[in-house]
């Protein structure tokens, strides 16, 4: 069974086909979409296949393109100019489904018995738009009646990742990057062995290698490892696909497409390590509101309930809060699946919310999250020292143990991130 993304960008520039929609600029949407069609047909032309499914498989490419610009021309009328997040999901997914298409038709013309699936009949979710989360006894139960008869015939499902939909069948996604989460999913339900990623890198690496050089693969890692990687900014697999595996002991593995000969990274149950061991570091973006307190009204809790939907309409998650005598500070974390202009998104909508509370003034600031990953909480007291003392003088905003036990994250300025990676980065390095 296969689990596929779009081709790289696909998402992107659909995201931002549905905005043009929803604004009714035509022109603008159906200038991408005839872009999309052209890189598709492309791809196709340059693939080893006959005159007669190449002919099929443009034909489909067609009617699934058709279909969305039926739907981005519906969208002015039927959101009003309000935000259609269920209309979006269904758009949004369609890069999946070309994707889907094209890799089946592959494996057929291979003399391999193959056909696309899209997920929309396979996971059902709740309708939490853009970040919806699968039920799984109703996905088991359609897996069970829809799938695995596929596979017990010998053909090979090729399986949209990133898209489900709800139980009365309206589209959703499970948000960036997850094709992952669908593989996990999918694997859970059919009670699969191990669960193989194929990626652009060696494995999992002590650090992202677009932004750090000298990185290494990491060979074997724990699920908590990993869901704090993910979590933190490690771009390789999504934050929520390892819950699921973890559950069921279920191993995964990351290898890269380009050198499948390596062994890659194992991922599974290791158990208490009785050595620290620093394993890896990541950076994400965040944001930091700060205020001098002088009166209760500007207490930590009552900023964080009131800044709450903020977070909540980007996916944001508060990782540190701390109050003394004069200083409030709130820290929260941008997902990497949050999109792009989440960021810019929370720091508009924190400004208003600053400019209503009013006095005391509220600092924005707009942050660096490093966050070390590592076996053995029981030594990180010592380890945290070490960490601070590598970041040198770089100004930390604020720093803490992850409650997991398998994390310390420090908080420094925009401007300093890179310089702090790379310093522990060094540090990681040093003490293999």
């Amino acid at each position: 069974m296969l689990v596929v993304s779009a081709l790289d960008g696909v998402t992107d520039v659909l995201i931002e086909a549905a905005h043009l929609a929803q604004l009714g600029n035509q022109r603008g949407y159906r200038r991408i979409i005839a872009n999309l069609r052209t890189r598709h047909l492309s791809l196709i032309d340059e693939l080893p296949m006959g005159s007669t499914e190449r002919a099929a498989l443009q034909a489909d490419i067609d009617r699934l393109l058709f279909d969305l610009l039926d739907i981005y021309h519906a969208m002015p009328q039927a959101s009003g100019g309000r935000p259609m997040t269920g209309m979006v999901d269904a758009t949004v997914g369609v890069g999946e489904k070309l994707s889907a298409r094209i890799i089946a038709a592959l494996l057929r013309q291979s003399q391999i018995r193959s056909v696309a699936i899209d997920t929309t009949s396979l996971i059902v979710t709740d309708d939490t738009h853009g970040f919806a989360t699968p039920n799984l006894p109703l996905t088991r139960q359609l897996i069970d009646a829809n799938l695995l008869p596929l596979v017990e015939r010998g053909i090979v499902p090729v399986v949209t990742g990133f898209i489900g939909a709800t139980s009365t069948g309206q589209p959703t996604t499970l948000g960036r990057g997850g094709s992952d989460y669908t593989a996990s999913i999918l694997g859970v339900c059919v009670r699969a062995d191990e669960i193989w990623i194929w990626s652009d890198v060696d494995g999992m690496m002590t650090a992202d290698p677009r932004d750090v050089p000298n990185t290494r693969v990491i060979p074997l890692l724990d699920y908590d490892e990993v869901a704090e990687m993910s979590y933190f900014g490690a771009r390789v697999l999504h934050p929520r696909m390892i819950g699921p595996l973890r559950a069921e002991h279920i191993p995964v593995r990351v290898k890269n497409v380009f050198k499948p000969q390596q062994d890659g990274t194992l991922i599974k149950a290791l158990g208490k390590s009785h050595t620290a061991r620093l394993k890896a570091v990541t950076a994400i973006s965040g944001i930091t509101l700060s205020a001098e307190r002088s009166s209760p009204t500007t207490t930590l809790p009552a900023m964080i309930e009131m800044s709450s939907p903020i977070a909540t309409s980007v996916y944001a998650d508060v990782i540190i809060a701390a109050q003394s005598s004069t200083r409030t500070l709130i820290c929260y974390l941008i997902p990497t699946l949050a999109g792009p202009d989440a960021l810019h998104t929370m720091q508009a909508a924190l400004r208003e919310l600053a400019a209503k509370v009013g006095d005391p003034p509220w600092e924005i600031q707009i942050v660096n999250i490093i966050t070390v990953v590592g076996s053995n909480a029981a030594q990180w007291g010592s380890i945290s020292t070490h960490l601070l003392d590598a970041v040198g003088d770089i100004p930390v905003t604020a720093s803490a143990q992850g409650p997991s036990g398998f994390s310390f994250s420090i908080v420094v300025g925009g401007a300093d991130g890179e310089a702090a990676l790379q310093r522990i980065h060094e540090t990681i390095l040093n003490s293999a």
